[in-house]
């Protein structure tokens, strides 16, 4: 039998505290050493960038059976990621011990060689994420495919083409090289998203996040023609603002997509076809806009997003485009903050200098310090390396949040049996471990959104009938809805939306032709969000039950919940926390209890939940 060597970053006996941590905070690391395992010395590798300390520990307790042996870490005047492993060494050999081999932290695992380190996140003491985000169901508009309150489109695009009906298929009408010809359009506009802003309200949304409605040639608008004027085809300017007033009046804040990697070449900034009155940089070098973008050989060879020549890339530090952007007091952020905007979300974070981020997020937090900054990230935020440099998101001056797209997957991947509930455990409390307790209560939690398929068709990709992808369905909003962070819901899947992958999870809102089952599936499970605050702040605890079933607490000073959710086909028999006796959890269902009482116990088949 292998002598035992052990540490489980997940438990404060070995690690302490848990987790990330404030910049000052002294951390106690511990590792365990059976007393039958040969050996002289322990060490522990404590790595900050690129500089390594080797600190020798000492056994600070010991028993008949092993000893303990244990070190303080010391992060002063220190923010970034610090990475540590052990090594033992006797007189043959040296053996060492590190994160397992998935890197989920946790327990760990003994190597032959240099392991990989656990993470430690520290950060700078930093603003506060505003309770109003933290609190809030937010609601994601493709503006396009939201709702047309006029009978006709205004200020149609030249080269482009209308949908005869609302409810028309999207397509794109494309060249032999793949390059879209003429864009299409169906009509949502700012009135329409005014019109619908009771029907918001009644969902039980308190935040919008609006997809870019800059003027663009696209019907997506990820490639802007003028960050200072709304797309015609949306409305004006006024309607903006408008928009914002009422929804205020509604207790809903609005949210933009800060699109600032990159412009589009048919732009006031590029102008390739002269189709603005200004000069622009693919005119003239004489051009105010010039030294914002990145020239290889004049004109028609420049660094574009991913290589797409339609949308050139900016020099983001550039004083010039700083000073468009943030710095004059017409700023593009000035401006439509003061028109009553609450928030970016970061299109593409990875494509931002973490020094342009600073500087956003200082700028946006003077003009409204109720103001929040959220960043399009797919992986796990805290750790992302892009162009060979770590990113300090959550070091403490930079996002308030990010997309959750780990935990989307984690979602969808147990529901439709990818994985199992120890391995959604582990993953879970990976991120957990890893990002600052502000910032993982603040992670916009999405589900769907315009990058992905849309979430029923993926359940029904997996399942064989409609019933069974919409119990699966279900299972993902009660962990969306209960888990920490903020809940996102892309337009239309609350009605049942289908649709593969761009254009077709872009397709209309079915107004009229909602599944009611959905749509009223969510409206009890957002009051359920919203009308307890353990769901918002409460703290968190996940538990590994079964292979099949996943559950976590929700726990504050008045009371604790507990989430169990089952999504085996069959009907499972388990024991769970803080109840005496076994408990037969039907196909695909789900139980959320409040200490000793249950409060909610479904099949997710039901379609109802009873008031408790």
């Amino acid at each position: 039998m292998e002598e035992l060597i052990f540490h489980n970053s997940h438990d404060n006996a070995f690690r302490s505290p848990f987790g990330a941590i404030e910049s000052g905070i002294r951390l106690s690391i511990a590792l365990l050493i059976s007393k039958d395992l040969n050996h002289k010395e322990v060490f522990i590798h404590i790595i900050k960038r690129d500089a390594e300390e080797k600190i020798k520990m000492e056994a600070f307790e010991s028993s008949t059976d092993d000893y303990m042996y244990k070190v303080n870490v010391d992060s002063k005047d220190y923010s970034g990621l610090i990475f540590y492993y052990f090594s033992i060494s006797n007189d043959e050999n040296i053996i060492y011990y590190g994160n397992n081999p998935d890197i989920l932290g946790g327990i760990g695992h003994r190597y032959s060689d240099i392991p990989p380190g656990y993470q430690i996140t520290v950060y700078k003491k930093h603003h506060v994420v505003p309770d109003w985000f933290k609190s809030s169901v937010v609601y994601q508009i493709f503006p396009d495919r939201f709702y047309n309150k006029n009978p006709y489109i205004k200020n149609p695009k030249k080269n482009s083409f209308v949908y005869a009906n609302w409810d028309d298929e999207p397509f794109y009408i494309k060249d032999s090289n793949g390059r879209i010809q003429r864009w299409d359009f169906f009509g949502g506009n700012i009135e329409g998203i005014i019109e619908k802003l009771p029907y918001i309200k009644d969902l039980g949304i308190s935040t919008i996040y609006l997809n870019p409605i800059f003027e663009a040639p696209s019907n997506h608008r990820y490639d802007t023609s003028n960050y200072k004027r709304i797309d015609p085809i949306l409305g004006d300017n006024d309607d903006f603002e408008r928009l914002c007033s009422i929804a205020k009046d509604l207790e809903i804040k609005i949210i933009l997509d800060g699109v600032f990697s990159h412009t589009g070449d048919d732009s006031v900034y590029f102008n390739r076809y002269g189709n603005f009155n200004e000069i622009g940089a693919y005119q003239s070098k004489e051009s105010k806009y010039y030294s914002w973008y990145q020239f290889d050989q004049y004109p028609n060879k420049y660094k574009g997003w991913w290589d797409i020549d339609e949308m050139p890339n900016v020099s983001e530090l550039n004083d010039s485009y700083l000073d468009y952007m943030m710095r004059d007091d017409d700023s593009v952020i000035t401006n439509w903050m003061k028109k009553g905007a609450m928030g970016w979300r970061l299109d593409v974070a990875d494509e931002l200098p973490d020094e342009f981020i600073k500087l956003l997020k200082k700028k946006i937090k003077r003009l409204n310090p109720d103001s929040v900054l959220i960043g399009e990230v797919w992986e796990d935020a805290s750790n992302k390396i892009s162009y060979g440099l770590r990113r300090e998101y959550f070091y403490g001056e930079e996002l308030d949040s990010v997309t959750n797209y780990p935990l989307r997957n984690i979602m969808i991947d147990f529901i439709t049996n990818k994985v199992n509930a120890s391995k959604v455990h582990s993953s879970i409390m990976n991120l957990y471990e890893n990002y600052p307790r502000e910032n993982f209560y603040s992670c916009l939690n999405l589900i769907g959104g315009h990058d992905v398929a849309r979430i029923l068709t993926i359940m029904e990709n997996k399942y064989e009938n409609v019933e069974t992808s919409i119990k699966a369905l279900k299972l993902i909003i009660i962990f969306q809805m209960t888990f920490p962070g903020v809940p996102c819901i892309y337009y239309g899947d609350e009605a049942g939306l289908r649709g593969s992958t761009d254009p077709h999870n872009r397709k209309t809102y079915p107004w009229g032709n909602e599944n009611k089952e959905i749509l009223n599936f969510y409206k009890e499970m957002i009051k359920l969000r919203n009308s307890d605050d353990v769901f918002v702040n409460g703290d968190f605890h996940s538990l590994y039950i079964t292979d099949d079933i996943y559950a976590f607490t929700r726990s504050n000073d008045k009371k604790m919940v507990l989430i169990a959710i089952n999504k085996s086909l069959e009907q499972k028999t388990c024991k769970l926390p803080f109840m005496e006796d076994e408990l037969v959890l039907e196909s695909m269902s789900w139980i959320i209890k409040e200490k000793l009482s249950i409060i909610r116990n479904c099949q997710a088949d039901s379609g109802y939940i009873p008031q408790g």
